[in-house]
Parts: C-alpha cells; structure tokens; sequence
C-alpha cells in the first residue's frame, strides 16, 4: 500500500468511526436493564458483567502498577442497530462474536485455540515467537500475517487486514502503533493475563477470551476441568513423605534473578509441596541477589529449576564456574522450561503454561517427589544435558 492510499485509508475510517459516535451520541438512553456479575473466582484483574443486550469487561490490571482502569462494551451484531450505548462511556465497543482479530502475546493463542477460534487470528508481532502447531500451520499458509513487533507494530498492514479487534498487550499505555490503529477506528482491548500472579488466575482468563466470540459456556467448561486437574494434582502432592528444597533462576551478567515468594512459580512450588528457600520474601516478580547471597542460601538445595535459559551442564560450567558449588549441579538436579521448543524456536513453556497450570504443576510434581506420577511425561520441564 502507497503511503497515500494509506492516508486515503486512514481518513476514511477515521470519519466512519466519527459518524458512529455522533449516530451513538444522538440516541436516547434506553430503559435500565437488570446485569448479572460472571463468576470469576481466581483472577483479579478483569470483570464481566452480562445483560440481555450485552456484555461489559473491566480490565483493572492490564500491566503492573496499572492506575487506569478499561472498560468495553460486547454487542452482539444483531443488536447493534437496536442498542443504545454512548461512545465516551467506553473504550472501546465490539460486535460478537469477532471473526477477524490480531493478537499481540503467545499467551492468547492457547485460549484461542481451546475455544475453537484460532481461524479468526488474521495477524501477529513477531510470529517466530509462537510454537502452537496449528498456529504455526496457518502462519505457513499465509492466514496470520507477520506484524513487526508489539512495539513497534505494522499498522500499515494491520489496516489492510482490516480485523474488526486488536488484542493488545503492554507494559504501559505509550504504545503508538495502537493509538494509531484505534483513530483508524479499530478497537483495542487490553488484555492483562500475564499481571495475574496465580497458576488458577492465569487460566481463568480463558473467560474473559470467551464473550468475544459468544463461547462463555465452553470457556466455563474448559477452566473447570482445568481446576479440577490443578487441585487433584496438588492433592496428590500433599501425599509426599519430604519436602525437597529449590533454588530457582541464574545470573544475568552480576545479579541473580530468583522467584519472588508472592510470585507465580513461587506458587506452584508451594502447590507442589516443595520448600522453596524464599517463600517468605513478599515481591511477586523476581528478586536480584548477589551470587555470594544465594551460594550463602541455597548452596545445598535439593532442586534448581530455570537457570537462566542454560540447557546443559556444561553451558552452566562455561557460563560460571561458581555453579558447580551448588549441590543440586554436583548430584544433577538441575530441571529447564527453556529446553523444549517450536519450530521456529519460541519457547513452549511461555505460550502453553499460563493456560495450562495443571500440566506445570504436574511437572513439578513428577520431578520433586519421583513416584507419585508414575510413567508421566512432562510437558514443559526437562533435565538438563
């Protein structure tokens, strides 16, 4: 596309998206209508209400230290024409169920994909990064357009695949691209998943995917035979005799980057009934400790999970001879999720895991208390070499 048939382009939307809004603004409100709260049981940062004539969402965490809150308005087509809702009470305001969407994070495709919706994705930042196998087929088949990447997106192309919804993901509201793409009058909806510090908050966001394309009865079903799986596999967990202790991360240049005990990991190695060495520090992200402070800590741990993106033994040795002071390198319990791959290289564990808890803890489970899960195979951990 010319840079002036962009511009064509651009204002032309640009005035659809302006008439819509004064066609909104002249409607008359209509009567009240009563709205009922969707069950959301583990994640904290988003609510659905739900009403006869549509659906609103609440992001109130869409990246850490989030201030603002976003609120959008789910319609069904066919009572777009009937419906009364003003523009400025809103972020954004979508048609259900979507059929053509760009996604910006791995973590969408799992939900996506579990729904049934994956031929809606029409494009994606970076595309080298997902490793879903039917994903990756329609990338081959030329349905999901590569966009650059989420900083810096192609809206260019994003405006000649014209998807009636961007679901956006960032670490903050300066995202030029998307301002870009929401004057041309494409709707961008935040989604904050990865905010969520919980294994069941996490996956619960597979609800909040699901009123977009009228699937919250598959989603409900799909979260509770998650749960359900996550919770019986924790109690399997309690039935271990000792809790093994674990390290967890490695050095990135002088400073060691562990879990911290509010963290997500932090709550899985709890679940799996493991002693994590600082689950009593409060920080839910990581932590950065000098080398002498976790050799002092956690030189004799049983278990280290995730050094770094190390996935042999002798990387580890290369990159710093202090680790072979650690127990867990000496009696080779050393455990990675960055070994298993896709095709193009992404990393199975960041796409896959935040939507499937139950196959991470039961990874952890078969590593920490050998037994318990006979003849399992791990999905995501594997020994290093």
């Amino acid at each position: 596309m010319s840079k002036k048939q962009f511009y064509k382009l651009f204002i032309g939307m640009a005035c659809v998206s302006i008439l819509i809004s004064c066609g909104e603004k002249r409607k008359t409100q209509s009567n009240p209508i009563s709205t009922q709260e969707s069950q959301i049981e583990y994640a904290t940062g988003f609510t659905i209400q739900k009403n006869q004539q549509f659906t609103e969402i609440k992001v109130t965490s869409a990246w850490p230290g989030s201030e603002r809150n976003f609120t959008y308005a789910l319609v069904p087509r066919e009572n777009l024409a009937a419906i009364t809702l003003p523009s400025d009470a809103y972020d954004a305001i979508v048609a259900t169920p979507v059929e053509r969407i760009v996604i910006t994070s791995t973590t969408h495709i799992p939900s996506l994909d579990a729904l049934g919706v994956l031929e809606s994705v029409v494009g994606f930042p970076n595309t080298d990064l997902i490793s879903s196998p039917p994903t990756r087929e329609r990338i081959d088949q030329g349905l999901i357009k590569e966009l650059g990447t989420n900083e810096n997106i192609n809206t260019e192309v994003v405006l000649e695949l014209n998807p009636e919804l961007i679901m956006g993901f960032g670490i903050n509201d300066t995202n030029k691209a998307y301002d870009v793409i929401k004057r041309a009058g494409i709707p961008v909806v935040y989604n904050g998943d990865w905010v969520e510090k919980t294994p069941l908050g996490k996956a619960e966001w597979i609800k909040f995917f699901a009123p977009f394309f009228q699937k919250e009865k598959e989603a409900d079903r799909i979260f509770e035979e998650i749960e359900t799986a996550y919770t019986e596999a924790k109690a399997l967990a309690q039935r271990a005799m000792e809790k093994p202790t674990v390290l967890t991360g490695g050095l990135y240049k002088d400073v060691w980057y562990i879990s911290g005990g509010k963290s997500w990991m932090a709550r899985f190695l709890a679940d799996a009934n493991a002693d994590y060495i600082w689950s009593d520090t409060e920080e839910t992200g990581g932590i950065g400790l000098s080398l002498e402070a976790v050799l002092e800590k956690a030189q004799k741990a049983d278990y280290w999970l995730n050094p770094s993106l190390h996935t042999s033994y002798a990387e580890l040795e290369k990159a710093n001879a202090h680790y072979l002071q650690f127990s867990a390198f000496s009696n080779k319990k050393v455990y990675s999720n960055a070994i298993k791959k896709g095709a193009t290289g992404g990393l199975v564990f960041y796409e896959l895991a935040p939507q499937r808890p139950d196959l991470v803890l039961k990874d952890l489970i078969s590593i920490l208390h050998p037994g318990l899960l006979e003849d399992y195979e791990p999905h995501f951990y594997r020994p290093l070499q």
